[in-house]
């Protein structure tokens, strides 16, 4: 059935009979896709009753449906003629993630972020009405997302006047991780007013039987109005300006639409608040709804995911959390609805009393650790890098400009797989490199996330530390050389070598080709220095380089922020030429400035290598490294380029 679907038109006659079949379908294909790509699987079969409700009572896109996140879509996207190429999801060339203007009518913004839906919604309304275009626009939004502070400020004005606006309330009691705080309680509560909720049932039912009248049932909608005034006397949404309808149930379509055709018809403001359960038709997302909100491709049959005998970044950085904590009693954690995506659930189990997870709301998070600082504490405050970008006033005004002590711990930073434009960590360096009173540090390796993690503890002002979404690579000695401000550790060719599976003939002081002894001719030196998350890539690099008579060290940086200009100097005149490498953006990068110094030191010889003013595309960490000439192909080529250039 689901193949036949080119549009919503192609639903609207289906009998109830035939929609359970097609919300059957619809999750079956949307396990055995993410089984096979990875993606957001709970908060997609969650919603795939919704969504069928809300195409078959609406028009889209003449009504228009905003999703907030919009990680939720996939059931949107089988139902807008996408089932041809639903295998792509995620891939590089294939449909995002999220969704994404350019593929369909019916996506109307290219959305990645939380709490937006709202503002979006009452922002396209408006020009709308503007135009005199007729239709509703919808916000679909999660009770996560109403956690950050935007939703609100939406909502506070949407009240105002936005007679054409719904905002359906997808309640689930989860973002990626359980949600916290008086909102989920609050939300809470109206959905167990089970007096309520008996009596619409049963008033409902008489209802039914009686012969139908539009006066009767205009005066039924209005005593039931006044009936849960009664039993929910402090509505914050009513408050707020607008109708409040429900709580539904999320997974019931006929009920669904019977409500949404009411709901249609208001000229005024409405909130439709309904209540689905993530992971919804498979049983291991229904358990684990926080494994299975983003996972990687996994085992439909038993839910398994295939484990990886290196560890990533983010499981070093759980357990050098806790071992600081155990070390410093005024070490706290800090997170954005994220505990497992950035590590800390470890630390929230440790230590409950010194965990904070402030919901989606990555402003009050920075906030909220100026006030933990400011009364004597060491806040972690760990968050995406694509997320810290919503934050960015609150770490200068609040932590930085008072010098306060802080440590942000910038997970996905860099080159972000799958997730596409929204998710790349590659604005960081040049967003926080010019805050004054603030450090930045890149590690390349698991002993170096441990010891940048307690020069940061003891550092003056605060300190960012970013890393990617990888596994660590192997360890090196220089990686465990002692943290020194503004300086990074040389790794040499004797080294490298073997991690470049290269013999180094000591007597020579030169490589060799594993199978054959080099010629003897005289290596030209090339410097390949690097931002710790792309020390493994100058790696693949430098033994291309270096099977071609090019001797390749690499300098992994360190320190982004402050950078020891003269000592990096002194390194890089003993080489032929310099290649910086950086996985952010080249414009207030940190590759800019080390050329600029070089150059004025009369250094010509030098190139950087970074992300350039066009957003990256999705696909695998490879493909986007590729796409944006970062991959170590682009290096080698770089570094023979300059070579070629010397006379």
């Amino acid at each position: 059935m689901l193949a036949q679907i080119e549009s919503p038109d192609d639903i609207k006659n289906l009998s109830q009979k035939e929609l359970l079949a097609l919300a059957e379908e619809t999750r079956r294909k949307i396990i055995d896709t993410v089984g096979q790509n990875g993606g957001h699987l709970a908060s997609n079969l969650g919603i795939v009753e919704l969504t069928i409700a809300l195409h078959r009572v609406f028009d889209s896109p003449k009504d228009a449906i905003v999703f907030d996140v919009s990680h939720q879509c996939y059931a949107h996207k089988l139902l807008t003629g996408r089932y041809g190429r639903f295998e792509t999801l995620r891939q590089g060339g294939g449909i995002s993630g999220f969704t994404k203007e350019c593929e369909s009518p019916h996506d109307f913004f290219d959305n990645g972020h939380a709490s937006t839906s709202i503002s979006q919604a009452l922002g396209l309304l408006k020009a709308r009405e503007i135009q005199g275009v007729d239709g509703k626009v919808l916000a679909v939004i999660g009770d996560g997302a109403l956690t950050g502070g935007l939703a609100y400020e939406g909502l506070l004005n949407a009240g105002q006047d936005a007679k054409n606006l719904i905002v359906v309330l997808n309640d689930n009691q989860m973002s990626i991780s359980p949600n916290e705080g008086s909102l989920s309680r609050y939300l809470s509560s109206l959905t167990m007013s089970i007096q309520y909720q008996s009596v619409r049932r049963a008033i409902d039912k008489i209802v039914s039987k009686m012969p139908g009248s539009r006066f009767l049932q205009k005066f039924i909608f209005r005593f039931k109005r006044g009936l849960k005034g009664l039993f929910l006397s402090n509505n914050m949404f009513v408050d707020l300006g607008f109708e409040y309808v429900g709580p539904l149930n999320g997974h019931d379509i006929k009920e669904l639409e019977r409500v949404f055709k009411r709901v249609k018809k208001l000229k005024k403001p409405v909130v439709v608040h309904v209540i689905t359960k993530k992971g919804k038709g498979y049983s291991p997302a229904e358990d684990n709804p926080e494994l299975f909100h983003g996972i990687g491709p996994f085992n439909i049959a038993d839910g398994s995911v295939e484990k990886f005998d290196a560890e990533s970044f983010t499981e070093n950085f759980s357990r050098s959390i806790v071992r600081l904590a155990e070390k410093n009693p005024k070490v706290a954690a800090i997170t954005a609805a994220m505990s497992k995506g950035t590590g800390l659930a470890a630390f929230a189990r440790r230590f409950p009393e010194r965990f904070f997870d402030v919901g989606i709301a990555e402003e009050h998070a920075v906030t909220f650790a100026a006030g933990l600082s400011k009364g004597g504490m060491l806040p972690v405050v760990c968050i995406y890098s694509t997320f810290i970008q919503r934050s960015v006033d609150q770490i200068i005004h609040d932590i930085c400009l008072p010098g306060l002590r802080a440590i942000f711990v910038l997970d996905r930073s860099g080159a972000v797989p799958n997730d596409g434009e929204t998710h790349q960590g590659i604005f960081d360096i040049a967003l926080l490199k010019c805050v004054p009173n603030l450090s930045i540090l890149a590690p390349a390796s698991a002993a170096e996330l441990d010891l940048c993690l307690d020069w940061a503890s003891h550092a003056k002002g605060a300190a960012v530390i970013r890393y990617p979404k990888k596994s660590c690579p192997s360890e090196l000695p220089s990686f465990s050389a002692p943290i020194e401000e503004g300086k990074g550790v040389l790794i040499k060719a004797e080294e490298l070598a073997p991690a470049l599976s290269l013999k180094f003939n000591q007597e020579s002081g030169k490589i060799e080709d594993s199978s054959s002894a080099n010629d003897g001719k005289d290596f030209k030196k090339v410097l390949l220095a690097a931002t710790g998350s792309m020390f493994s890539e100058a790696l693949v690099a430098a033994r291309s380089l270096t099977l071609q008579d090019v001797c390749a060290d690499v300098y992994n940086l360190r320190f982004i922020k402050p950078l020891d200009l003269e000592h990096f100097y002194k390194i890089a005149k003993g080489f032929d030429a310099v290649v910086i490498v950086e996985d952010g953006i080249k414009q207030g990068g940190v590759g800019q400035e080390l050329e600029a110094f070089l150059q004025k030191n009369g250094f010509r010889q030098t190139q950087v290598l970074a992300f350039g003013q066009k957003f990256p595309e999705q696909g695998s960490r490879e493909q986007v490294l590729e796409n944006a000439f970062l991959s170590p192909n682009d290096m080698q080529r770089a570094a023979l380029g300059l070579l070629n250039e010397i006379k």
